[in-house]
């Protein structure tokens, strides 16, 4: 609390500091004869990359006399801009290589994955004789975030205090320094991430968190399969948590015990690439997952407590990915383009644990994804998703968990949209820290967190959502819905007694989302009003919180 103390005066000046002064960005080499062709075109043409031309821009153009203001001046002089060469290293295509519609597609779908960026444009610039020379153009997010939050749901507040650069000397990479508290623990963490480190796609990303409850650590350096025609990933990753693990009922803990993970993997694997639209990669790996679990002093133990596990499985992975996204608007976020992943792509994994490797039995390990879109009318989009995994150990299936999932987004207007999701989880033979929970921190907003719990949950949320044209000073983009929720979880031996049934609630919600910042997830606040309720839940309940969609 002494550093924030020291650092408050500075990051208060009008919630916008920063590490140092602008740094120009990458100048064109010459000019040349503008080209009305499109990218479909060039490439029907055969034509080829002639040079690529990043031009990096400040956070706000001013330029433009709705951002020509003396705050907005500021902004971009006490921020560092993105390096040109972090976006050269981002890009899927250079000098000589034939115009791909597919791969320049890609590269903005990529960079506009990094939260440090607020706009992406790629076009081409001049074309003659077979050659189109393409410019890159980026504008930057404010990425410091002398963050202060606090939030609200299911009944129970949450609050923490935190620094963090999201694009440190424009380099891309990210450092935090926060404290948080939420109704499980209070936690000081410490994070650092760089996703291109050494000048190549190798992610490092490290967390150590000191909690009040234990501690977590965590370390990876993985170079993924980051594009669809990328050829090999390998990486490895290690954690280990030491936490205190709350079983709820009715929205209160009954019940609390200690949990010791450790978890381990070490991977290779390979690609063709994208073949006909098409990506299939394959994977082999070894992974450690050894979990313990006992007694808190003072703490009321649960009946029954999680047995000890150690498993370490080699395993083999596939996936099978179909090159189909559609880039749309108004959608999960408010005037910021929005990539749908329509293809169909799945994930199997398969894994041994013997005990001939020190597991605590002889186990198969396996899990499985699939994501398919549908367009069942024009603008009309429909994803679906579902997931199991689990262990077949002694001739019986435990711990497994199947869920699946469905979004309709059906827009209305440019500015309205009906929005229905629904969603659905089941556990067979679960171990007793396996659990499904509903309720206002999971799904149902008019009830308190964890009110419900079981081995069997669905929930279908309804909302009619509204994307406004407000632009509060440039920086706040203003939207809002209508909700209605309903849903149960049930099954086990933890049901919530005093009200096991069904459950609904109805509500309104103002939803606002930081345009300009690099931590622009959307703030929610939320009121709704449950339609069952039992004593033991509040007639209105106020939710406070940000997400990363609407």
């Amino acid at each position: 609390m002494h550093l924030f103390r020291r650092i408050a005066p500075a990051v208060a000046l009008f919630w916008i500091v920063s590490l140092g002064l602008a740094m120009p960005g990458a100048i064109l080499a010459r000019e040349a004869p503008p080209t009305t062709l499109k990218f479909a075109e060039l490439e029907a043409a055969g034509a080829r990359v002639g040079q690529v031309r990043v031009r990096t821009g400040e956070i706000f153009n001013t330029e433009d006399a709705n951002e020509d203001q003396l705050l907005f001046r500021w902004a971009n002089a006490l921020h560092i801009r993105t390096q040109a060469s972090v976006i050269e290293r981002a890009l899927l295509f250079k000098t000589g290589d034939t115009v791909s519609v597919a791969l320049i597609e890609e590269t903005e779908r990529l960079l506009r994955g990094g939260r440090y960026l607020y706009d992406v444009q790629i076009r081409p610039l001049a074309y003659r004789d077979g050659v189109v020379d393409i410019e890159v153009f980026t504008r930057d997010t404010w990425s410091l975030d002398p963050g202060f939050s606090a939030g609200r749901s299911g009944g129970v507040n949450s609050s923490g205090i935190r620094l963090k650069e999201y694009n440190l000397f424009g380099t891309g990479m990210s450092l935090s320094l926060g404290r948080s508290k939420s109704v499980d623990r209070t936690s000081t963490e410490f994070q650092f991430a760089n996703d291109r480190a050494f000048g190549t796609w190798t992610a490092v990303n490290l967390s150590v968190a000191q909690n009040s409850d234990g501690r977590r650590d965590a370390v990876s350096v993985v170079r993924p399969f980051y594009a669809l025609d990328t050829r090999w990933s390998a990486g490895a990753t290690v954690s280990r948590d030491d936490r205190i693990e709350a079983i709820y009922n009715a929205g209160a803990v009954v019940s609390e015990y200690r949990q010791r993970q450790n978890k381990a993997e070490v991977f290779g694997g390979w690609s063709r690439g994208r073949v006909d639209g098409w990506v299939q990669r394959y994977s082999l790996g070894v992974g450690l997952l050894d979990n313990a679990f006992e007694a808190e002093p003072g703490r009321v133990a649960p009946a029954t407590l999680p047995e000890d596990e150690r498993l370490v499985a080699p395993f083999v992975r596939y996936e099978l990915i179909e090159d189909r996204f559609e880039k749309l608007q108004n959608r999960n976020l408010i005037a910021k383009p929005e990539f749908f992943a329509l293809g169909l792509a799945s994930t199997v994994s398969l894994g041994w644990a013997s005990t001939a490797l020190g597991s605590t039995r002889d186990t198969l390990v396996y899990s499985a994804t699939i994501s398919r879109g549908f367009e069942p009318a024009p603008e009309h989009t429909l994803v679906a998703s579902g997931s199991i995994s689990g262990q077949y150990a002694k001739g019986q299936v435990r711990r497994q968990h199947l869920g699946m999932q469905a979004r309709y987004y059906l827009p209305q207007s440019s500015r309205w949209l009906f929005f229905a999701g629904a969603s659905g989880d089941m556990l067979t033979n679960p171990d007793p820290s396996d659990t499904l929970l509903l309720g206002g921190d999971s799904g149902l907003r008019g009830y308190p967190l964890r009110y419900q719990s079981g081995h069997r949950r669905a929930l279908l949320t309804l909302e009619e959502r509204v994307f406004t044209d407000l632009y509060v000073w440039r920086l706040l983009r203003i939207g809002g819905a209508a909700f209605f929720d309903v849903g149960r979880a049930w099954g086990g031996n933890n049901v919530n007694t005093a009200n096991p049934g069904w459950l609904g609630n109805a509500g309104v919600g103002l939803r606002i989302l930081s345009a300009r910042a690099a931590f622009s997830n959307v703030m929610h606040v939320d009121v709704a009003f449950p339609l069952n309720a039992t004593d033991d839940a509040k007639k209105v309940q106020l939710l406070v919180k940000t997400k990363v969609s609407f």
